[in-house]
């Protein structure tokens, strides 16, 4: 019940954001790319999102064993050091959910969402400040990686490719209001300069983030599910079977 009020505060606040940015509420009107309109929707994005996030882990944090969530933080520790070196590199991609995918595959999808808000949430509050507001995509990305593995996509290549494809356009969709109106589209160095072309190009400030990461999510989370299903194969089968055990 809390995972499904979860899900549904993240999604209504997407919906929130994009609906009254276009101008169809007179909440902010049609100021998509103005400083009042980052203003305006920076506050509800960040309550919505935050209010998602606590409904997810609190649904999902009890129904793990303590021997799972003593693994999460190392998880945590891989996903940022493979960022901060992909968000220093200038490719515009992120790779900061590998290990959140891995684990999700293996142990399902409370655990795959735990693995996102301790991600971000750690990274946040020791390195990068700006990864705190994207935790409600990080604990997505976690869940829909469990679905995959409860559901036996990745005993399947493409199938799994195919998830982790349309796993980075729903995270993309979630994202793209967050770096428009809380960060004015400047995420990254890679990705912030493809949001400054496609601005100079016309496009809106939400237009042109959202469609940096139509471009950008969808092949980073196939990489990262391709990256994860990788160190899947290459674990001994006694621990997959002890994963298997806590698949939740």
């Amino acid at each position: 019940m809390l995972s499904t009020l979860g899900a549904f505060a993240i999604a209504a606040t997407y919906l929130f954001a994009v609906l009254t940015a276009g101008g169809g509420a007179n909440y902010t009107g049609y100021l998509e790319d103005t400083a009042q309109a980052q203003a305006a929707l920076s506050m509800p994005l960040m309550v919505g999102y935050t209010a998602g996030v606590v409904l997810l882990l609190v649904a999902n944090l009890s129904r793990l064993p303590l021997s799972l969530i003593a693994l999460i933080p190392f998880a945590a520790a891989f996903n940022i050091i493979l960022g901060q070196i992909i968000g220093f590199s200038g490719i515009p991609l992120y790779l900061d959910s590998v290990a959140t995918v891995l684990i999700g595959l293996l142990a399902g999808p409370a655990a795959g969402v735990l693995t996102g808000i301790i991600t971000n949430l750690a990274w946040g509050l020791s390195i990068n400040p700006t990864a705190i507001p994207f935790t409600a995509g990080a604990a997505t990305i976690g869940l829909l990686a469990g679905l995959a593995g409860r559901y036996g996509l990745h005993k399947r290549l493409w199938a799994l490719l195919v998830a982790g494809l349309l796993t980075g356009v729903i995270a993309g969709l979630l994202g793209a209001p967050i770096a428009a109106f809380v960060f004015g589209g400047g995420q990254g160095v890679g990705t912030g300069s493809i949001v400054a072309t496609l601005q100079a190009a016309g496009q809106s400030l939400l237009g042109a983030t959202t469609l940096q990461s139509l471009l950008s999510d969808p092949l980073d989370k196939t990489i990262a599910f391709l990256l994860a299903w990788v160190l899947l194969r290459g674990l001994p089968a006694r621990v997959l079977q002890q994963f298997q055990r806590t698949h939740a």
